[in-house]
């Protein structure tokens, strides 16, 4: 069984960080493309993060410069360390692992809640 846990969400004021972790079990984070994406109220989900398996990262200009995706072979995790935030990251973030290989199978964590005061 897969499963994708979030942690390190919360409450943060503006310009602070976060750094969130995704827990994998039943897959290596090695072995697929992971990625943190996030959901505000109302809008759609959005990638905010990328890395691929032979270790490339991308992100869009949104956020490029401040999140950062780090993988860990070894504790199977991949982390979003998030600064400067501001109200408009508020979201609920969510780890994702996509496979590249058929059949092409994408499992995503249940979410974290970050929210940002100004």
């Amino acid at each position: 069984q897969v499963q994708l846990v979030e942690s390190g969400g919360g409450l943060v004021q503006s310009g602070g960080s976060l750094r969130l972790s995704c827990t994998a079990s039943g897959i290596k984070v090695n072995e697929y493309q992971m990625a943190w994406y996030r959901q505000a109220p109302g809008k759609q989900r959005e990638l905010v993060a990328r890395i691929s398996i032979g270790g490339t990262t991308s992100s869009p200009e949104s956020v490029k410069g401040r999140f950062t995706i780090v993988r860990d072979n070894t504790k199977n995790t991949v982390s979003l360390q998030t600064n400067s935030l501001g109200p408009q990251d508020t979201a609920v973030y969510y780890c994702n692992a996509q496979s590249t290989t058929y059949p092409y199978i994408t499992y995503w964590g249940q979410g974290t809640q970050v929210t940002v005061s100004s």
